[in-house]
């Protein structure tokens, strides 16, 4: 009887087999885990980067699009809200022209700025964003 409950016992004990398994799994998961929540940041920053430009550039040809502005003035109001709102390093390529959409006059604002791909750094010219305003004197 006592040598039945014995080997009982010895098969219910844990295999020293899968000692320190638990320390390389946290290592590798966590690995992944860091690599994953990275991307996901690097694609938010980027997006907020775009869209904070797309505003950027709108509120410009806003500016330009007035009875009396000129489309130079476009140019200055988009470069210090990019420089107030991102970094002046995200203003270096702005131009502003009379265009038309559908036959309606607008004032066209298009900013090339780099796409941030280490963190708020990357390639130039990595990002063309357009805004547009109706003229009002029309």
């Amino acid at each position: 009887m006592m040598r039945i409950l014995a080997r009982r016992l010895r098969a219910r004990e844990p295999d020293d087999t899968d000692a320190g398994a638990a320390v390389a799994d946290f290592a590798m998961v966590s690995g992944l885990l860091m690599l994953v929540f990275a991307m996901v940041f690097q694609l938010g920053l980027a997006l907020h980067v775009r869209n904070t430009l797309i505003s950027c550039a709108a509120e410009g040809a806003r500016l330009g699009a007035r009875a009396d502005a000129q489309p130079g003035e476009a140019i200055t109001r988009t470069r210090e809200l990019i420089g107030k709102s991102i970094s002046t390093r995200f203003a270096q390529d702005i131009t502003a022209s009379d265009g038309s959409v559908d036959g309606v006059a607008v004032v066209v604002v298009r900013v090339k700025a780099p796409l941030p791909l280490l963190g708020p750094f990357g390639p130039s010219g990595g990002l063309d964003v357009v805004g547009r305003a109706f003229q009002e004197r029309q």
